[in-house]
């Protein structure tokens, strides 16, 4: 199960986590009986144990299609519809997945920024390799994987002919409605849901993080029973279970002044891990002038840029260093007989051991400075422990939320960006707007 450690953090007491005692026991109701702000959102919590097991025996099947019959899957998501899956691959086979894989498709994610040059490149990569296409979107009309879909749709319709791109294109979407359901539905496509009652952060453990992931070659039984038993311990330990003590830990941090949280780790497989960590804190917390703002790194690399700031930049962080239990390899420095780096004292010492020193040194030197940790630590690199840290975090940070006063499934301020630039780009109804964001717009250019 996740561990978490906090005893060496002084300058939260007791007292302090006593004193939030009350808004968590309201949290809990809320996230045990659905009753609280966003309620309707709230179907990841029993997802593990209560998922759709057709559907879920769909997605296997259709991801051994994909392995038998394609060498490259196109993912074409943006936010919770790519971060999730992505994050979860990477942690499991690293960040070299598609140079590593042996029987199993490359995969990559697109369709989550406008760069054409991006797309372009991906594209190039799929010349002579037989494609398959997993489009995410609850509505179909999300611009930045709505145009991806359709540029990569012509240039496989010139490859395969629309007969043949039935049998290469999967879309997760709504179960009833929206525009890529009735598309898919028109052209034959096959279709998983996004539950009605899940938001696209925490939807990693439905149909739009599943197949990806399945299509990787990852168990996905274990990734659920993962989650399923941490859910279990979680809710059966009350007030006092881990992913509390980390909402509480955070509300106490906040109140002291602790506005930012860096989550770190020491392993560069967790870099997606800590997109997703960002995607799913910042578009819970961050609404009504409220909330943690979350960042990441990895250490040691980053040590050597934003670690001066971490270390004695304005004292406005606390970290959360997520830490993997069990090393999965051992690497053994060699001895050096010229001992040209003066490093001979490390002769026979693992790298592993070296990078767990690292994170002690680390630890002191940025609790000397004044930024403290919480270390949440997980078991290894298993489909079964990722279920565990998935279902850990989203557990805390519904509960953080509601801690805080906001409703954690809510994202109203991402919506502002969008008016603004249909309105800039001539959608028919935006005429007034686009007249008036022009006009302001004079005065960046002076």
């Amino acid at each position: 199960m996740i561990k978490l450690k906090y005893s060496h953090i002084k300058s939260i007491t007791a007292a302090d986590l006593d004193a939030l005692m009350p808004a968590l026991r309201e949290a809990d109701d809320k996230i045990r009986n659905k009753n609280g702000e966003g309620a309707d959102f709230t179907g990841w919590i029993d997802l593990p144990v209560n998922y759709d097991k057709a559907e879920f025996a769909r997605i296997k099947a259709a991801a051994r299609r994909i392995r038998e019959n394609s060498d490259v899957l196109l993912v074409i998501g943006i936010g919770g519809s790519y971060l999730g899956a992505r994050a979860v691959i990477e942690l499991l086979y690293s960040s070299y997945y598609n140079q590593l894989r042996k029987d199993r498709p490359e995969i990559y994610f697109i369709g989550n920024s406008f760069s054409g040059d991006e797309l372009a490149k991906v594209l190039s990569l799929c010349d002579g390799k037989r494609v398959s296409v997993n489009v995410i979107s609850k509505s179909g009309t999300t611009t930045e994987s709505a145009i991806a879909f359709r540029i990569v749709r012509s240039y496989l319709e010139k490859r395969y002919g629309r007969e043949e791109l039935k049998k290469r294109i999967y879309a997760t979407t709504d179960k009833q409605k929206g525009a890529l359901k009735a598309f898919a539905d028109r052209e034959g496509y096959e279709c998983f849901v996004i539950p009605d009652d899940i938001g696209g952060r925490f939807s990693v453990l439905t149909a739009v993080g599943l197949l990806p992931i399945a299509v990787s070659g990852a168990d996905i039984d274990a990734l659920m029973a993962g989650a399923a038993a941490c859910r279990e311990h979680l809710l059966q330990a009350g007030l006092q279970n881990e992913a509390y003590t980390y909402a509480r830990l955070r509300n106490a941090f906040l109140k002291k002044g602790r506005m930012v949280e860096v989550l770190a780790s020491y392993d560069p497989s967790f870099r997606y891990m800590g997109e997703w960590f960002k995607q799913l804190f910042g578009e819970s917390e961050g609404k009504d002038k409220k909330g943690i703002f979350p960042a990441s790194v990895i250490f040691s690399t980053d040590l050597h840029s934003l670690g001066q700031y971490i270390q004695d930049g304005s004292p406005i962080l606390f970290e959360t260093v997520c830490r993997q239990a069990v090393p999965s390899e051992k690497t053994v420095i060699p001895n050096d007989d010229e001992n040209i780096d003066n490093l001979n004292f490390l002769t026979g010492e693992t790298l592993e051991n070296v990078n767990d020193k690292a994170f002690l040194g680390t630890l002191l030197a940025h609790a000397d400075g004044g930024t403290e940790s919480i270390i949440v630590e997980y078991a290894d690199k298993s489909e079964y422990a990722v279920g565990e840290l998935i279902y850990f975090f989203f557990l805390a940070c519904a509960a953080s939320g509601y801690m805080l006063g906001v409703n954690p499934f809510n994202q109203p301020g991402v919506e502002a960006y969008k008016k603004n630039m249909f309105a800039l780009l001539g959608k028919p109804g935006f005429e007034d707007k686009k007249a008036e964001l022009e006009e302001r717009l004079k005065t960046f250019d002076k």
